[in-house]
């Protein structure tokens, strides 16, 4: 059987259509301070707890989180649009500090975490894998905070959106 290959712009036009949550990762250590905003990122397992991430393996960012061996996945809420943007650079200068972006601190890998977001998983890296463009990255949970409630930021149609009021769930699981 012969498949015809899809060209990248349709698989990126197609993907955009997919809502994903927005997250910035984060990592600090031998190879230095750095984050990136990343909309591939979903949970792997729960024993061991653990999420998958994907980096481009372009970004300067990708080589320092992978060389530091850790990282805190920050998922942003829905009035947190401007970290996104802040991270969402794909450089590494040391004249631009981008945690002015709001408070930030440290977890159990040393990797900063956003106190503000809505929820920091911090990880060591478990297990990683180049695929086409991009690094898929395992990371096992280290430590996890819940932060301020609130709803994801989500990203889709390559703008920001947040939830509609009747989309929003009760904590007790009822609508």
């Amino acid at each position: 059987m012969t498949v015809d290959m899809v060209s990248s712009d349709l698989f990126r036009e197609a993907m955009s259509c997919v809502a994903s949550a927005v997250s910035v990762v984060t990592t600090d250590g031998a190879s230095g301070c750095a984050g990136m905003t990343v909309s591939s990122m979903c949970s792997v397992s729960d024993d061991p707890p653990s999420v998958l991430v994907c980096l481009n393996k372009t970004s300067p960012v990708s080589e320092v989180v992978r060389t530091n061996g850790t990282m805190c996945v920050n998922v942003l809420r829905d009035d947190q649009d401007y970290v996104s943007t802040a991270f969402a650079g794909d450089y590494l200068d040391a004249n631009v500090d981008l945690f002015v972006s709001g408070n930030w601190d440290r977890m159990a890998t040393g990797a900063p975490a956003f106190a503000e977001a809505l929820v920091n998983l911090d990880c060591l890296i478990a297990g990683e894998m180049l695929y086409g463009t991009h690094y898929v990255l395992i990371g096992r949970i280290q430590n996890v905070r819940l932060n301020e409630q609130g709803d994801p930021l989500i990203y889709v149609t390559r703008r920001y959106r947040a939830l509609l009021p009747s989309e929003r769930v009760k904590p007790d699981g009822v609508g």
